[in-house]
């Protein structure tokens, strides 16, 4: 099949854990992923006092010889930090595949420290992209009117923006295009900064100071009102007092967000995002605990509300039913790529319009050694024939399972205890069992 001409130039953005790092000698101080996930994470756990940031940092570097060098390719998470992402080997070879795109030619991998913020992030790719357009426009008479397409991954899309609508690169942007980015920020990131409450941190390392010093987290909190309070729902930068959370950093967060908001319409903007998947939309603090509430409207990590930029900013949407790291490889997001990136049809309201593909999956994505794995489905209706496969990372061999119907449109099953590793779920039916995938440990 001929390849799809794209003369622009298009930028690759991971989420946040999406950016491999190393220190000033080349040593690896984040690259965990795949089988060796696990693994590294006990070691990690003892070294990350390193990668701390000290308090006051703004949009600064700390000047610890950190610096991002690649893409994560495979499986990768932080617990206490963000859920598990599918890693961007199988985007970057199908992007190779079906348009004339070339990675290190016309096809750019911007990897970030995403301990920083994301202002520090839009001004390190505005020096790589003045020089990479300019390289591309002279290398043929033909893309001297290149302009550049990004397409952002998670808090990736943040950074983007910033320098698109910020720092002056609307004027060679054609389109921003991104993929469960928090344009309005995400719940679970909030829960990852308050101490003691979120769950997955107890099975992982202990990574609240860590966590807790990283300006990029609290710009991922949410920019609506999102905790229950005696008067309604409420901002949580006008909850001061909440535990865990760097006031200063919470507050330069919220004028990150306002400058997004405040800035006129410069670029193309295509939102997608998942939805359909159990998600925390809003919170109820009390007594000291961050209770999440959870509805079926997001991709699992980001709410639907937090997932387009608001009221004042025009863009064009699309809603696989999808988990929030797995996206990037979802059937439906890439037909819609398909459009973007060679000047196709405007995006689909809805990407999943096949009745078979609205599925919503449940599952804990860090599971504690010895304890069976639970799968509830939720589809829109009882008669299916669902099947769950549950495949090691490393290659080993996937154990499949039907699931039985609960009533009401629910589904469930429970795989025996797995043994200690990563591992990639995917539900479906059982003639399409690759509709829904999960990472999870």
């Amino acid at each position: 099949m001929a390849r799809t001409q794209v003369t622009d130039l298009v930028v690759v953005l991971p989420g946040i854990l999406g950016s491999r790092l190393a220190d000033a000698d080349g040593r690896a101080v984040w690259d965990l992923s795949g089988p060796a996930l696990l693994r590294g994470l006990r070691g990690f756990g003892r070294s990350v006092g390193a990668l701390r940031l000290p308090k006051d940092i703004g949009d600064g570097d700390p000047g610890d010889g950190v610096v991002p060098v690649g893409l994560m390719p495979d499986l990768h998470a932080l617990p206490g930090i963000w859920h598990p992402v599918d890693g961007y080997t199988d985007l970057l070879r199908w992007l190779e595949r079906h348009f004339t795109l070339s990675v290190s030619d016309n096809l750019l991998t911007f990897p970030y420290d995403w301990r920083l913020s994301c202002r520090h992030g839009a001004e390190r790719l505005k020096g790589r992209i003045d020089l990479e357009l300019e390289r591309w426009r002279a290398s043929a008479p033909e893309r001297r009117e290149a302009r550049v397409v990004f397409l952002c991954h998670g808090m990736g899309g943040l950074v983007a923006r910033h320098y698109v609508e910020r720092l002056g690169g609307h004027g060679i942007t054609r389109r921003v295009i991104t993929l469960g980015t928090p344009h309005r920020g995400s719940v679970r990131a909030l829960a990852d900064l308050v101490e003691g409450e979120h769950g997955e941190r107890a099975a992982g390392p202990d990574l609240g100071p860590f966590a807790r010093s990283l300006p990029s987290l609290h710009q991922l909190a949410p920019d609506y009102a999102c905790v229950e309070g005696p008067g309604g729902l409420a901002y949580v930068r006008d909850l001061p007092g909440l535990p865990g959370v760097d006031e200063a950093l919470l507050a330069d967060a919220a004028r990150f967000h306002a400058d997004l908001r405040s800035a006129p319409p410069r670029a193309g903007l295509y939102a997608i995002a998942g939805t359909g998947q159990p998600t925390a939309t809003t919170a109820r603090y009390a007594g000291d605990r961050l209770t999440l509430l959870t509805g079926a409207d997001g991709d699992g990590t980001v709410p639907r509300l937090g997932g387009g930029p608001g009221p004042g900013t025009p863009y064009a949407s699309c809603t696989p039913y999808e988990q929030h790291g797995s996206l990037q490889n979802n059937r439906a997001v890439r037909e819609a790529l398909r459009g973007l990136l060679g000047d196709g049809p405007p995006l689909p309201g809805d990407a999943a319009a096949d009745p078979a593909d609205r599925l919503g999956v449940r599952v804990l994505p860090v599971l504690p050694a010895g304890v069976p794995y639970e799968v509830t489905v939720t589809a829109p209706d009882d008669a299916r024939l669902l099947m769950a496969e549950l495949r090691p990372a490393d290659g080993g061999r996937p154990a499949s399972r039907a699931l039985r119907s609960l009533g009401g449109g629910r589904y469930g099953v429970a795989f025996p205890p797995p043994e200690p590793g990563a591992y990639r779920l995917s539900v479906g039916p059982v003639t399409a069992l690759s509709v829904i995938r999960r990472s999870a440990l």
